[in-house]
């Protein structure tokens, strides 16, 4: 299994006293390593021109947003771990300056940032500022806090420390792959123009070295002021997290499913692939990036409400997102911006589902053993990730041509330690792969799946028999004992039939405890003609009528004891 990506940056920055007496520009940036979840902190501060402390207050605000910031548990949300540390800083620094003569009025404006996931959040007082370069567009994403009809001016209405308590303008901005995020003090932004600014950020030298540009270059315009850049590039980002995935969705409006032949955000739809109760799926060619994909749309007059669809929608993707596997279907991160609707995209995968191969030919030994190996080695991967799939059917297994496998479709995955608000309403995944005990109100673990597998495994080398026949969705029922295997063929092996059958026990504590246990039996048994152990059924439940008869014989003899007792 491939390594998940992480958060990565390149980081630079330059600083210049200018013509003033002192710097009283500060910046810094930390990048927290794993295991901690923090992410990337990074601010800038300027003090407050005309103040005593200007040069302390700066420092002192910075070094105490990233430190409180950091620690503090990375479980809690930015906005409320970093406002609660900059309330903090500018209490302190209002005391202070109201207290001692020497630091009267000491107050710094300030922009910080925090990187997790894949949100950038800002948080702003002042006339300090954030850039973002993406695909060569500067953005300016905050707002100088100056009086009205004042803007060019060096008056500020807000600073960390000027009053009693402080008002921070806190925004989300999405990030993305080459972003470039610049944090600048006026003494940079304010000589320059943002088109030059602009194609200084575009050369895309190195973070320091475009810092070092930018701030020479101010002071080569006219700049007096202290100048400072906090240059920041992002190098890699990590899986997406539910999250960031339910801020995206949340903001993507719901339609009724496209028709083939028409274009979805540079998508030509070409055909449709399948449509349920739930979705529709097409075959869409990405005009853009010129490959084959996958496009599944939510149908808005039975999926419910616009929030269990777009929860729905957002558990899959994120899902997708936190296993990497060879057979495991993927999910694509689309470009911010240019997704307009709600909807998944994946690759598409060339080759034909398992149920068209099985109902096609007979599979033979062989084959089926490969495909079995795969796909247990597929579900194992997912069950060391957390996962329960909930939805395992010969349907959602993709032969490619290669020889490969792709496992799709986690539209129903579950999380067991996911909020228990994100679970469905309804038993998932399909009656005839469902083990007993969902039918009971379980909401699907390793042994359900194992059953699911089973079940596919059973259908797979008896040419598309049901071990336990066809089962009506909203019925529970009640499980005999299977058909052998080897009354549909004469070519499976017996540890093959124990295999099988273990997977398939009406009793989840006779089953493989998960995919891992199975994958190991079957390559094992795979590479021997021996018999794998299978789970034994107890005496008990193979002679249930020898059971009842003990127990009647040990009772009447427990009765002849007590009633010679008495004689």
């Amino acid at each position: 299994m491939m390594a998940a990506p992480r958060l990565r940056v390149a980081s630079g920055f330059a600083s210049d006293i200018g013509h003033r007496d002192e710097n009283q520009d500060f910046a810094a940036a930390c990048l927290e390593d794993l295991p901690r979840h923090h992410g990337l902190v990074a601010a800038v501060a300027d003090g407050v021109g005309g103040a005593k402390g200007g040069r302390v207050a700066a420092e002192l605000t910075v070094r105490s947003f990233i430190d409180d910031y950091l620690s503090q548990s990375d479980a809690l949300p930015p906005r409320k771990t970093a406002a609660r540390a900059l309330e903090s800083i500018n209490h302190w620094l209002h005391v202070q300056g109201t207290k001692d003569a020497k630091l009267k009025g000491m107050s710094a404006v300030f922009t910080g940032v925090v990187v997790k996931g894949h949100r950038m959040h800002s948080f702003h007082v002042g006339d300090t500022r954030l850039y973002r370069l993406r695909d060569g567009q500067l953005s300016l994403l905050t707002k100088d806090h100056k009086p009205e009809g004042a803007e060019d001016s060096h008056y500020i209405t807000r600073a960390i420390g000027m009053e009693e308590s402080v008002r921070i303008d806190y925004r989300v901005h999405d990030v993305a792959i080459h972003d470039r995020i610049l944090l600048s003090s006026d003494g940079v932004h304010g000589p320059l123009k943002m088109a030059y600014m602009t194609d200084v950020l575009n050369a895309r030298a190195a973070p320091d070295e475009t810092a070092r540009k930018l701030v020479a270059d101010a002071l080569a315009a006219g700049g007096t002021d202290n100048a400072t850049a906090l240059v920041i590039d992002i190098v890699d980002l990590p899986p997406t997290t539910l999250e960031d995935l339910d801020a995206v969705f949340a903001s993507l409006p719901i339609h009724d499913p496209p028709k083939v032949g028409e274009m979805v955000d540079d998508f030509k739809l070409e055909s449709i692939l399948s449509d349920s109760d739930y979705s529709r799926v097409f075959r869409a060619r990405d005009t853009k990036e010129h490959r084959a994909v996958l496009l599944k749309f939510p149908r808005q007059d039975t999926i419910g409400s616009e929030a269990t669809a777009r929860a729905a929608f957002a558990r899959e993707a994120w899902v997708a997102t936190r296993v990497h596997h060879i057979f495991i279907g993927a999910v694509l991160t689309l470009p911010p911006k240019r997704q307009t609707r709600l909807y998944i995209a994946q690759p598409f995968y060339e080759g034909e589902t398992l149920e068209k191969r099985l109902l096609r030919a007979p599979v033979p030994l062989a084959e089926g053993l490969e495909i079995a190996l795969k796909l247990a080695k597929a579900i194992a991967a997912l069950h060391r990730a957390g996962i329960i799939h909930r939805d395992i059917k010969p349907e959602n297994i993709i032969l490619t041509p290669d020889g490969g496998l792709k496992l799709i479709d986690l539209g129903v995955a579950r999380l067991p330690h996911l909020d228990t608000a994100r679970e469905m309403d309804h038993v998932p995944g399909t009656a005839s792969y469902r083990a007993p005990e969902m039918f009971d109100g379980n909401s699907g673990d390793e042994q359900t799946d194992i059953f699911a597998l089973g079940v596919t495994l059973y259908r797979m080398f008896s040419g598309g028999s049901y071990p336990y026949g066809e089962i009506e969705p909203f019925v529970r029922p009640r499980l005999g004992k299977a058909e052998p295997l080897t009354a549909k063929r004469q070519d499976v092996p017996a540890w093959l039939e124990n295999l099988i059958r273990t997977a398939i026990a009406p009793d989840p504590d006779e089953r493989f405890q998960d995919g891992f246990e199975l994958a190991y039996q079957l390559e094992n048994g795979a590479l021997s003609t021996a018999s794998v152990p299978a789970r034994r059924e107890t005496w008990a439940r193979r002679n249930p009528e020898k059971l009842w008869q003990a127990i009647s014989l040990l009772l009447f003899l427990a009765l002849l004891v007590v009633g010679l007792g008495r004689l």
